[in-house]
């Protein structure tokens, strides 16, 4: 099927003249005529079949067309970024920067390298990550080396630039992943200078899950007739289970450990709103003897590491998060999202309950809300084009609700629900609790780092 082209104003959720896919027969990887060398790399990495965004992405791509991707984390992305431009570079090292990934956060510039390199495996290629919160130095002496493939975050990207010791004119892919993300952490600005100093022809592709009218706007700017592809952006997965616990801002913190006392679950991340709440939060689960981590952005990047593999590794039930200190983490198997505070924009929670309910797996977003939440409640019921369902815990003591709120909600039982409908508990979880082992944010290590 050949795309068509569309004259937009509204016809796309980016607001960009584009090609708009139409959809194609699934393809094998072996339908792709990549570079053997680089099919080995993805045998060995595991891949078998086309995720519905790679059989969507991968053969524009390979053509060298700009791509507009719209699909959350955890649709399998990277590959879908990943194998156009090793195809690209398996005529063998050069020596030369070819290829720049942005990421916003350092964790997600890890994962993509490590990708990258499971990819690449048997091909020649050579690739850097550049982010804060580690040393310059090692960074300038392996860009003197040569390297094909940067993965960068914006604000260390900026430096080498500045300082010339990086030489990007030799550039002909870019990638930008999670632009929605580094615009919702202020890198707009930086990723528009850092735009200015690439060669204007060159390949670009461009990823988001949702798309604000500041990411619209650079869209435009940088995309050339690009073909968009999209994977069930604007509605959350179907396999999440969505609920409310009303109660009173002075009663949440109760109401949550009587909530995940009485719900059978894997692994979680719980979200709050400022890094104050989630160190709050994470010294109450580690004085109840809950293995917890935390993860919030004035850790330093050696306890972020070992928080996150912590928790990725199955250490920790709960790992407790800001939005923007979670972003770019992705970890297949979280049974539960908590929202201990509703976040702030409909966007936001769908990023956040994007975190559970992959792979066809199913998944819970529990959202503890107050009367002041009302509003964005509305208009994420409307983005899901369904209510929300309300629920009490059984004999929990609300004080004085609304009579006509507490009508409005279904009554839970406090017992676990019955395992074949509802997340399975860890196996480890109760030597886990009882151990007692946490990690969180140790004051001394604190420092504010940049990505």
């Amino acid at each position: 099927h050949r795309p068509f082209k569309a004259e937009i104003a509204g016809s796309n959720p980016a607001g960009v003249t584009m090609n708009i896919y139409l959809g194609r027969p699934f393809l094998k990887f072996n339908d792709l005529g990549l570079d053997k060398r680089l099919m080995a790399g993805i045998q060995s990495a595991g891949y078998t079949t086309l995720t519905p965004i790679q059989n969507k992405a991968i053969p524009f791509a390979i053509e060298g067309r700009d791509l507009l991707g719209l699909a959350q984390t955890g649709t399998g992305k990277t590959a879908a970024f990943a194998i156009p431009l090793l195809q690209k570079l398996s005529a063998g090292y050069t020596g030369k920067i070819k290829a720049l990934v942005i990421a916003p956060t350092r964790e997600l510039a890890d994962q993509i390298h490590q990708n990258i390199s499971q990819l690449s495996s048997g091909l020649k290629t050579k690739s850097i990550t550049l982010y804060g919160g580690v040393s310059k130095n090692p960074q300038d002496e392996k860009l003197q080396k040569g390297v094909d493939i940067v993965v960068a975050c914006p604000g260390r990207l900026l430096d080498h630039i500045r300082e010339s010791t990086i030489d990007l004119s030799t550039l002909n892919t870019l990638v930008l992943d999670e632009a929605d993300t580094m615009c919702d952490m202020g890198f707009l600005p930086d990723i528009r200078k850092i735009i200015a100093h690439l060669p204007s022809k060159r390949q670009t592709l461009f990823f988001a899950a949702t798309m604000p009218s500041d990411i619209r706007n650079l869209a435009k700017d940088i995309l050339d007739n690009p073909t968009e592809v999209q994977i069930g952006v604007i509605a959350p997965a179907k396999t999440v289970a969505h609920s409310l616990y009303p109660v009173t801002e002075k009663l949440k913190s109760e109401l949550f450990f009587r909530l995940i006392e009485s719900t059978a679950t894997g692994q979680v991340i719980v979200f709050t709103r400022t890094k104050h709440r989630t160190k709050r939060l994470f010294a109450q689960l580690e004085k109840r003897k809950y293995n917890a981590a935390a993860l919030q952005g004035n850790m330093s990047q050696n306890r972020r590491t070992q928080a996150i593999d912590g928790f990725r590794k199955g250490k920790f039930d709960f790992l407790v998060a800001t939005d923007i200190a979670s972003r770019g983490i992705d970890i297949p198997d979280i049974s539960h999202v908590i929202n201990y505070d509703m976040p702030n924009t409909v966007d936001a929670y769908i990023h956040r309950i994007g975190r559970t309910g992959r792979a066809e797996n199913l998944g819970e977003a529990i959202t503890i809300s107050i009367p002041e939440d009302e509003s964005m409640i509305t208009r994420i019921e409307k983005i899901l084009k369904s209510s929300i369902e309300r629920k009490t815990v059984t004999d929990f003591n609300y004080g004085p609700l609304v009579d006509s709120d507490r009508r409005s909600v279904s009554s839970r039982n406090s017992k676990p629900q019955n395992s074949k409908t509802r997340p399975r508990r860890s196996s480890r979880w109760k030597g886990r609790k009882e151990s007692g082992t946490n990690y969180g944010p140790a004051k001394a290590e604190m420092k504010p780092t940049r990505s």
